[in-house]
């Protein structure tokens, strides 16, 4: 289904090919660790899916893994790891690669191939044989443009593992750099118990969405049943739009500019339904398309115009004429509807011309005009030839205006009518035989019954490789992105102009953008705009090749291709092959050991770096400060910064990492006034002396650094302290407090269920934590060398960074992974991480699921606190109204510990008690 809305579904399947031998009880094949992690910067949303998976028999078996996704994402990567090996999967032309997967399979070699099916599914499935005792790990890597639709983005991601999973994660990271404007978790897998694990974290322009459900959850929800989940989780966003002239991002050498504008007047619509009866339409079908049209006609505007046609043989017209939606015509208007009924054959052609006419003949200024064709069969009356019908409307049209094709079910010759819309302007839209059917019909023209401009063109000084930068109408709630190359990668010439027509004028966007240099915002994925380049250009490239014939077509189908083989995508014309190779070993492309920080010494105000630590220095976006990078890195000797104004002065005298630098002003001002204030830096290189001045993005390596006034506010919190975040969903913005290090803390106490962890607080984060469970009859120690697990007088040792492994009794599980232990103690679910940062450890827990009805006691029990904003940084909570001040928080409950924008409030007022309240004789 080709909906508007942008929808990351995975269905994975995992097919057992079972023997007449005797299984053992338990899972014969065990999907003991699933994980999801998908991260969307500026709407391009990268997804990993990693299955990992045990052969528990004692004889080779054959594992099968599956997945389907929709025909909007590009699979772009597969990988399978066994008995220490990879093995990539590699994308060919699809005449080339199903070829190689023949041979592959005539020689008695596990193969598996990824390809297209029709136009709704890209489905993926290999297999291979996996030793007794043995494990296989797959990884399947896909990319996507989340799509605008109704004033919000969505991104579904649908799980069906098949079995419940020990080990189950979903992470979810979105960086929008103009801000998250809106956020709401919906889906059957966020319903009932479940809802307990989704937990939510919201900076400015940051967004983390975690969902972790326990083997008990994974059978109690909406969607759930014996054999685990089935059902999807969907995170739905949306942006601030500061600019009316859109947003600019540029990187490598190539920009993405989204155009989506607000506060313009809505222009009216001249629109004409037409309506197939045909025999086919018989029964449910036609009913549900009057139940859609009586609400459809009912939502018209008064100032619309508009026209009903029902056809199946011959043509009928509800009026002669477009009609204004005045209160008696649209009564008239449903009459007509209710009394459709289905019958005789199909003339589509004479059908759509007459609505072209219908249009033609009432020309209205600065009005939107749309034709809306809803069919479920082929031409079988009339004009029968599908090419001469598409010519007859193309001319008829002559580009005016759009035709969108809605075509009833799978009987339906979808091509036919996604050529015919596309050359109009327009686009085909499927609409299933399903209970919802209505609601199919109703959503899509909720899409476009709020037209704002129409003849919109985007103008690019200094670009080339441009995707479609014209648009015949702009609807209310929608987007549109513009991708291309920057001329001679300078951005001194490059310049962007939209013109378009509003309800009452000409409307012109000139010289108002601001290009923001994503290179170093985004370290992790430098290239991700041409590859939303190289992704949208391949979609469109896709669309038109439909509408070409002959050497036009192979032209366009060959770009698109190329492009496809380029960027690894797996497109209609490209397929994914995965082969065991002969004796020969899988070339790995080696990056920087993860996890390994860069350190450096300083000497009084000068900072010196290594080549290869400021290579190293990452930026992005944090409230009231940004970071620096420079990818010259390799020609670095050294760096010094310097402040230009004022006297600055180091306050933490340790060896620190690069990217945590923290810059703070005088009272009153934020940091970023600071950084304005004509700050500068000096980077040495071997050719000279670089500088730059007055740049709000300078921000830079984890020293703290504060101007030598007086009341300076403090942006980290002090030495002998440390920083808790309180963050919900619930809350506009994350709350945060200071508790002093070398304190033994009662952390979480569940009375209902005898569950308790206290920790042991170190100058970073925690030294030691203890969880005790059922009378201490379970009790679980980490510290920094190990895990310690005993029950029943029995205990257990565990070292950080072993494979992942699993222990299960009593309602206690669990789940040991490379840096972090995941804690399941009855209805309490707890992830406790091991975080390495310049030159420490120390450990964090991060509660992920407690019963919602429980009065939970300890400091980690303060983890959804409501609160107000008040004027002149008071925030009331709990009746009180406390003094406040915005600043800064590193967020130890993630793997990737991010820095947010918090408002820091006194831990006595949080905690409606004092320290002592929370402390304990012994851990």
């Amino acid at each position: 289904m080709d909906q508007a809305t942008i929808k990351v579904t995975l269905f994975v399947f995992l097919f057992i090919c079972v023997t007449s031998a005797p299984t053992p009880q338990g899972k014969v094949v065990d999907i003991y660790s699933f994980h999801i992690n998908s991260t969307v910067t500026s709407r391009y949303a990268v997804t990993v899916i990693t299955s990992r998976v045990a052969n528990r028999l004692n004889e080779s078996k054959e594992i099968h893994f599956q997945v389907q996704i929709p025909k909007n994402a590009f699979i772009s990567r597969f990988r399978m790891t066994m008995e220490g090996k990879m093995y990539d999967g590699v994308v060919k032309e699809k005449k080339e690669a199903q070829q190689q997967y023949s041979q592959a399979v005539s020689r008695g070699e596990s193969a598996g191939i990824v390809s297209s099916v029709g136009r709704t599914l890209e489905e993926f499935k290999t297999s291979v044989t996996v030793a007794a005792f043995s494990k296989v790990t797959f990884e399947l890597t896909y990319e996507e443009l989340l799509k605008r639709r109704l004033g919000q983005y969505q991104l579904l991601i649908n799980a069906q593992p098949m079995q419940t999973v020990a080990d189950f994660k979903i992470d979810v990271y979105i960086h929008e750099s103009p801000g998250i404007s809106f956020l709401e978790v919906q889906g059957g897998l966020n319903s009932k118990e479940l809802a307990n694990a989704v937990t939510t974290l919201r900076s400015d322009k940051e967004l983390w969405v975690n969902f972790y459900p326990t083997l008990e959850q994974q059978t109690k929800c909406n969607v759930c049943g014996p054999n685990g989940m089935n059902g999807d989780l969907i995170i739905a966003y949306d942006v601030e739009r500061p600019y009316p002239s859109g947003e600019l991002k540029t990187s490598h050498g190539y920009f993405v500019h989204y155009f989506a504008p607000k506060d313009i007047q809505r222009l009216p619509k001249n629109v004409v339904f037409i309506i197939d009866r045909s025999g086919s339409m018989h029964g449910r079908k036609i009913e549900q398309t009057r139940d859609a049209l009586l609400r459809i006609v009912g939502d018209l505007a008064e100032d619309d115009y508009f026209g009903l046609i029902v056809f199946d043989s011959e043509v009928n017209v509800w009026r002669r004429q477009l009609v204004q939606a005045t209160k008696g015509n649209l009564e008239a208007a449903k009459a007509f509807v209710r009394g459709i009924r289905d019958q005789g054959a199909t003339d589509i052609n004479a059908a759509v011309l007459k609505g072209v006419k219908m249009i033609n003949k009432h020309p209205q200024d600065g009005a939107a005009s749309i034709l809306i064709l809803l069919t479920d069969g082929d031409p079988t009356s009339g004009e029968t030839d599908i090419g001469r019908i598409q010519a007859n409307v193309k001319n008829a049209i002559g580009g005016k205006f759009p035709l969108y094709c809605l075509g009833f079910g799978f009987d339906v010759n979808f091509e036919f009518l996604q050529k015919m819309a596309l050359e109009n302007s327009g686009r085909a839209v499927r609409i299933y035989v399903d209970s919802d059917a209505d609601l199919q019909l109703q959503g899509f023209y909720e899409e476009v019954a709020t037209p704002l401009l129409t003849n919109v063109q985007l103008n690019y000084t200094g670009a080339g490789n441009l995707t479609q930068t014209t648009f015949n109408h702009y609807y209310n709630g929608s987007e549109i992105v513009v991708a291309g190359q920057i001329t001679n990668n300078s951005l001194e010439s490059f310049q962007t102009t939209i013109i378009a027509i509003s309800k009452n004028a000409n409307v012109i966007f000139q010289d108002t953008l601001s290009a923001i240099d994503l290179t170093d915002f985004i370290p992790e994925n430098p290239d991700f705009i041409k590859r939303l380049w190289a992704y949208l250009t391949v979609k469109q490239l896709l669309e038109k090749e439909v509408t070409l014939k002959g050497t036009k077509k192979e032209a366009v189908k060959k770009k698109a291709l190329d492009l496809s083989l380029q960027n690894k995508f797996v497109t209609p014309l490209t397929s994914m092959v995965v082969t065991k190779p002969e004796e020969e070993k899988t070339q790995v492309a080696h990056k920087p050991k993860e996890g390994v920080q860069p350190h450096f010494e300083h000497h009084g105000d000068t900072t010196k770096m290594t080549p290869d630590q400021y290579s190293q220095i990452q930026r992005f976006s944090v409230p009231h400060s940004q970071r620096f990078h420079s990818n010259r890195g390799s020609r670095f000797h050294s760096a010094q910064l310097r402040p230009g104004v004022g006297n600055a002065h180091f306050v933490d005298t340790q060896p620190v990492a690069l990217p945590d630098l923290l810059i703070t002003g005088p009272a009153g001002s934020a940091a970023h006034d600071v950084v304005d204030s004509d700050l500068k830096y000096y980077v040495h290189e071997e050719d000279g002396v670089h500088s730059q001045t007055g740049r709000r993005d300078f921000f830079s390596p984890r020293v703290t650094m504060s101007m030598d006034t007086k009341n300076a506010p403090t942006t980290a919190p002090p030495v002998s302290s440390v920083r808790f975040l309180i963050s919900s969903h619930l809350q506009p913005k994350p709350i945060c407090y200071d508790l002093p290090a070398a304190s033994k803390l009662h952390l979480l106490m569940d009375t209902s269920s005898d569950f308790s962890m206290n920790g042991l607080l170190s100058h970073k984060g925690f030294q030691l934590i203890v969880f005790r469970f059922k009378n201490s009859k379970h009790t679980l120690t980490l510290s920094l060398e190990g895990v310690l697990y005993s029950s029943d007088q029995k205990s257990e040792r565990f070292v950080w960074g072993q494979e992942v492994s699993q222990q299960e009794s009593d309602s206690v599980t669990l789940i040991l992974r490379k840096n972090e232990v995941d804690v399941s103690m009855g209805t309490m679910r707890i992830i406790v991480l091991r975080h390495q940062k310049n030159g420490e450890t120390f450990l964090w827990p991060a509660v992920r699921q407690q019963p919602s009805t429980a009065s939970l006691e300890g400091i980690l029990g303060k983890n959804k606190l409501l609160y107000e904003e008040l004027p002149s940084s008071l925030i009331k909570f709990a009746d009180t109204e406390v003094k406040a001040s915005w600043s800064t928080a590193v967020d130890y409950r993630l793997p990737s510990a991010p820095a947010v924008g918090c408002w820091l409030i006194p831990f006595q007022s949080i905690l409606q008690g004092t320290l002592s309240d929370y402390t304990v004789s012994d851990v």
